[in-house]
């Protein structure tokens, strides 16, 4: 059974979008703005902001309050929609995917949106002076997708929102969190969704190297011109479509160590010479109306994430040969993930924003928490508005997303908060289903071709499931069961706890 890289989902999706449509009058005026703070404030009267505590959040892991005076960078606070604005938004998109409504692909701008769906001027000023009598400092204002750009101490967090900010020892790493869900004001609490984060974790890459590869006759790589022949590019290379006039946006929180790899990835696949007009670039999108719209973006540097950011661009490419690849990126602060801010600022920006995003980065449901979830929808939703198509990695974990690289999984049923949105494509990994039919030859010259690649055709793909609960992995090895004492699960061909690898012709980049 050899594999297809799950990182190669995203960009194999950029080719294949499809979006429901339907259609409703109501939506193309969009609801009129109100304000949901109809009360005056009362500090003493409170409401808890239920699931915005990090699972981490453990006696076991805790080590103590932070200072009073650690600063809390660039946190973001998310407002609430009327529900006629909801309806209205949600509405909206459908009919502009509906070729027959009157607003049929007429996207929207940021500032379109922002009349539409975003707060009222007066919940806006209302809840950005009761964070300001706090002690924070209001930065900005995404009016576009109602977020609130804010900064302050680790007091000033305890004394608006009742919860403290925590040292915690996570599998020997430090972090930091808030120690149990905040409460605001309940006169507020109808204009407040919550705050997307009060901790320093941060969505993780999709990809994770291997220490060592092995290049052999059951062990071999997937190279450009396979993906071609696979999933039937080549037909729409030679009419020509092979990604001119677009730009593929893919989001990241670090730079390339170098563009060198890029190119020298495009000349050893033959993509500089059969598709010239491809061009990669780094940009850190700065927002449009300092300080009034939009947050930071600090230049990251180069980080450990760099290794997912080089496949980012290399496989877009493959996929879209001709296209213009923007690396998008921004520095983490420690509260807030880069690649999202570099996401607020390229939707909320002057002029249209790309056509299509591309983000391979990974987080739980559970691990977002209930506000950090709403963020990503309404992000993703002002996206759809204004005709962006988001791609999303779902990720390797199945069903397990915040236990996808640990040893097995133990925190429950979840998947990838950053892929679960009714607005994104998302892509997982599959594996090819040759070697399980044994007809490896059928779909694998033994010869490399020009430019190393080898597939034939079309392989037949069932889902990527690698661990000792396949059904198709048991099976393959001989057993009847994968549990029970005698199950695969307990067997010898275990490689490291709760992981099993198929030989041979495991195909991956």
């Amino acid at each position: 059974m050899s594999r297809k890289a799950g990182m190669l989902g995203p960009f194999v999706g950029l080719l294949l979008v499809v979006l429901a449509c339907s259609a409703s009058l109501f939506a193309q005026t969009g609801a009129v703005q109100r304000a949901l703070v109809t009360q005056s404030i009362d500090e003493d009267n409170l409401v808890r902001l239920v699931g915005s505590t990090r699972p981490e959040m453990t006696p076991a892991h805790d080590r103590g309050a932070v200072p009073d005076d650690l600063m809390l960078e660039h946190m973001y606070l998310l407002l609430n929609r009327s529900p006629e604005q909801e309806q209205s938004a949600e509405e909206l998109v459908n009919q502009l995917h509906n070729p027959k409504s009157p607003v049929y692909h007429q996207w929207l701008t940021s500032d379109d949106a922002a009349s539409r769906f975003g707060p009222s001027e007066e919940d806006t000023n209302i809840v950005s002076a009761w964070l300001e009598s706090h002690g924070f400092t209001v930065h900005s204002v995404y009016l576009a997708n109602g977020v609130i750009d804010f900064s302050g101490p680790a007091s000033a967090i305890r004394e608006a929102f009742h919860t403290e900010i925590h040292n915690l020892s996570v599998n020997g790493m430090p972090h930091i969190t808030n120690s149990s869900d905040p409460s605001i004001p309940a006169a507020l609490a109808p204009a407040i969704h919550g705050v997307v984060s009060m901790n320093d974790f941060r969505p993780h890459p999709a990809m994770r190297p291997r220490s060592a590869y092995t290049v052999n006759a059951t062990y071999q790589l997937l190279v450009p011109g396979d993906l071609e022949t696979i999933y039937n590019i080549n037909p729409l290379y030679a009419r020509g479509v092979s990604g001119q006039g677009q730009t593929i946006v893919v989001v990241e929180d670090t730079d390339l160590y170098t563009t060198a790899d890029w190119n020298t990835f495009r000349q050893t696949f033959g993509l500089a010479k059969k598709f010239p007009q491809g061009t990669l670039t780094q940009i850190h999108p700065r927002p449009s109306k300092e300080p009034f719209n939009g947050g930071p973006c600090a230049d990251p540097g180069v980080n450990g994430d760099d290794s997912e950011a080089a496949i980012d661009v290399e496989w877009a490419s493959a996929a879209a040969p001709s296209a213009a690849i923007a690396l998008a990126s921004c520095a983490d602060t420690n509260t807030n993930f880069g690649g999202y801010i570099a996401m607020q600022n390229l939707l909320t920006g002057l002029g249209r924003p790309p056509a299509i995003i591309s983000i391979s980065y990974l987080q739980s449901e559970t691990d977002w928490g209930s506000t950090g979830n709403a963020y990503i929808n309404q992000l993703y939703q002002l996206a759809v508005l204004e005709g962006v198509s988001i791609f999303v990695a779902a990720g390797d974990g199945g069903a397990a997303a915040s236990d996808m690289f640990a040893p097995a999984a133990v925190s429950g049923i979840n998947v990838s908060g950053m892929a679960s949105t009714p607005y994104n494509v998302a892509v997982g990994g599959t594996d090819f289903a040759d070697t399980f039919f044994g007809t490896n030859s059928t779909y694998w010259s033994a010869t490399n071709g020009p430019y190393y690649s080898s597939a034939l055709s079309y392989i037949p793909e069932i889902p990527w499931n690698d661990s000792c609960a396949s059904l198709l992995m048991t099976q393959y090895h001989g057993f009847s069961t994968p549990y029970g004492p005698a199950g695969f699960c307990n067997s010898t061909l275990e490689i490291h706890p709760g992981t099993w690898v198929f030989q041979p012709t495991v195909r991956v980049v």
